[in-house]
């Protein structure tokens, strides 16, 4: 089965552009270019099925795309959001994160990235025959789901975005092993990217939360003052 994209973007070119291109590489994609219609044409597909993936531009008429981009998390928690902006200031790169976005994307781009971005972050939408990676015992309180791009604590999902999962990956193959701000900026965004230190800190911050969720009292990323952060697994 194809996976659905809504776009949501008011330049048509660019919307058109965007649509050719999923459509000739098997997406269905589906068009609207105001912020304020986005949560009401999701509600009404919900009963046959919400799309797999949302594009959506920051500059939108009626709802701008951050304060839409947190509406949309806060509604449905697991849909894969990219952010599309031509404001690349890095304080919007961050916000845009931070309220949930699972990646970003500046423009002008090449319709080829957007294709390739979101089957990456589509990666771990996908339904896996095992839930478990080959080197972690189905008894560790956390195990990593690669296939899928999610983790199971104690069999629960505590709903990682892409990059959050990517943060929780590079420290728990090496646990232990203190990693540096710079080193996980390079893991998380191997386009290189220019983000702030904050930036690690703020994925960092969310991650913990969302593990805290689950383990209140349990504590597995640990702070290491003036140098970085490392994975200390729970026995």
């Amino acid at each position: 089965m194809n996976d659905h994209v809504l776009i949501v973007e008011d330049e048509t070119k660019i919307a058109v552009l965007l649509c050719d291109y999923l459509s000739n590489s098997g997406f269905t994609p589906r068009c609207l270019e105001r912020g304020d219609q986005v949560i009401d044409w999701l509600e009404a597909q919900a009963p046959e099925g919400l799309p797999s993936m949302v594009l959506l531009d920051v500059m939108l008429p009626g709802l701008d795309g951050l304060t839409l981009c947190r509406r949309l998390r806060e509604r449905w928690p697991h849909m894969a959001i990219i952010m599309l902006t031509a404001r690349v200031e890095e304080v919007d790169r961050l916000l845009g994160l931070e309220l949930g976005a699972d990646d970003y994307i500046c423009k002008p781009f090449s319709p080829r990235e957007v294709i390739a971005r979101i089957r990456t972050v589509l990666r771990r939408t996908h339904p896996v025959t095992s839930t478990a990676s080959a080197d972690t015992p189905a008894s560790s309180p956390l195990i990593l789901d690669r296939e899928g791009w999610r983790a199971l604590a104690d069999g629960n999902d505590p709903g990682l975005t892409a990059v959050e999962f990517q943060l929780l990956e590079v420290m728990f193959d090496a646990p232990g092993r203190i990693f540096s701000r710079e080193q996980l900026m390079d893991h998380m965004y191997r386009d290189h990217r220019i983000v702030s230190e904050r930036t690690v800190d703020s994925h960092i911050k969310k991650l913990r939360k969302k593990l805290a969720d689950i383990w209140p009292e349990r504590e597995v990323i640990h702070s290491v003052y003036g140098v970085g952060y490392k994975y200390e697994p729970l026995r």
